[in-house]
């Protein structure tokens, strides 16, 4: 048994490697290059339109429900909306660039395209609950913004803190982003892999078809992912081991949206920020339109309407050549991953940002 577990966590490593690599690529780029004075304006003002630019524009960011956090602090003390805020904050944890390109590969096309559309039309919805049902002032707090999680003091580097050094070189930019977004997600990827691979080890195929498509599925699904912190790139490997067990693709939905998009140590500072019924709203939002969403995906591949893998992906199909690539992948992100080695190979301006320790 412990043969066949490490067979399929290599197996499962090597199948997300170059995905996430290219995923993480890309969210450097977007993580790097896109100020944060544009999201803050583009999130001001009020009505239904602000909520939707709110998810559009969270849904490519590549934070997870820890990262996001601040960063919609950060946004609401700017002057953002209630509203937007919430669309915002549950957006941006459920998907992101790098957790569609590991969708593809683990879950296929269908669901790659799924998960983020739902994503956003969860946040739309969950801002709108907050913009008709949450008719107090709103307020804008006046209490400084921590701007990430490893902040102490308001002169964090997410803060309104104007650092004296040179602005740095695009290169340097994409290399230090490429880092932050590996810190953020290594041991969860880590721990998404290795449960992943235990799944696959200890549950027979299709072991789950018989309750894979209950409704009752999807409310286990739920409750299993809201006080699970886990981010949506981590997530990925485990909801393929779910569809793989037999586990219907909409239960698997609702665990991949509720899973990253509530983090419980986080209400307390919510509620502070936006209120108690702001906060009832928001979760209300996220539980309910999971539900929705994910009994959709299960109505829509009963139609036939969507074609879904039925194990994971652990061949490696591609050839001699993507196979290499595979390894190489691995390789890389296994060095950017371990700081120490990392840090030989990086310039240290460039691998440690202000809250790297």
């Amino acid at each position: 048994m412990l043969i066949d577990f490490l067979s399929n966590l290599i197996d499962l490593y090597l199948d997300t490697a170059f995905w996430l690599l290219a995923g993480l690529a890309l969210a450097g780029l977007i993580k790097g290059w896109i100020p944060q004075a544009l999201v803050r304006h583009w999130l001001d003002g009020r009505g239904p339109g602000t909520v939707v630019r709110a998810s559009l524009i969270g849904a490519p960011l590549p934070l997870c429900s820890c990262g996001v956090l601040p960063a919609a602090i950060g946004l609401r003390r700017a002057g953002a909306s209630k509203p937007s805020t919430v669309s915002f904050l549950i957006a941006t944890p459920e998907t992101g660039v790098d957790s569609v390109a590991l969708s593809y590969a683990l879950l296929g096309p269908v669901l790659a395209v799924v998960r983020p559309v739902a994503a956003i039309l969860s946040a739309i919805f969950s801002g709108l609950l907050v913009l008709g049902l949450d008719r107090r002032q709103d307020r804008v707090p006046d209490a400084p913004s921590t701007a990430a999680c490893c902040s102490k003091s308001e002169e964090s580097c997410g803060a309104g803190h104007q650092h004296n050094h040179d602005q740095p070189a695009p290169k340097e930019t994409f290399i230090h982003s490429l880092t932050e977004l590996v810190d953020d997600i290594a041991v969860w990827l880590a721990f998404g892999l290795v449960l992943a691979a235990l799944v696959s080890t200890l549950v027979e195929p299709s072991a789950l078809l018989e309750v894979g498509e209950s409704v009752w599925t999807l409310l286990l699904m739920l409750l299993v992912g809201l006080p699970l912190y886990i981010c949506a790139t981590a997530s990925t490997p485990l909801a393929a081991a779910m569809l793989a067990a037999g586990l219907s693709p909409g239960a698997v939905l609702v665990f991949m949206l509720v899973g990253p998009a509530t983090n419980i140590a986080s209400l307390g500072i919510l509620s502070r920020e936006l209120g108690v019924r702001t906060v009832v709203l928001y979760l209300t939002g996220i539980c309910s339109s999971a539900l929705l969403l994910g009994y959709a995906t299960n109505l829509l591949l009963d139609a036939g309407q969507l074609q879904l893998p039925q194990a994971l992906p652990t061949d490696t199909t591609g050839g001699i050549l993507f196979a290499a690539l595979q390894w190489l992948s691995a390789g890389v992100l296994l060095l950017l991953a371990i700081r120490p080695l990392r840090r030989r190979l990086l310039p240290a301006e460039v691998g440690d940002g202000c809250c790297n320790s």
